[in-house]
């Protein structure tokens, strides 16, 4: 039988911090998966930003 109730694994939107300070159009997001339970805090996350052409910090947004 499956598990009733709420689960820990919530859905979190990841955006490029550079480039938002950047100025330029456009922004570089990314959608995953975090354990509530493990990580309360927001999370962060080197990831490639396909306008700048390379790996940049990708924070959690609300």
């Amino acid at each position: 039988m499956a598990k009733k109730g709420k689960g820990n694994r919530i859905q979190v939107i990841l955006e490029c911090t550079e480039h938002k300070n950047s100025g330029q159009p456009g922004t570089s997001r990314y959608i995953t998966t975090k354990n509530r339970k493990n990580t309360p805090d927001r999370l962060e996350i080197m990831k490639f930003n396909p306008i700048l052409k390379k790996y940049t910090l990708h924070r959690e947004i609300k």
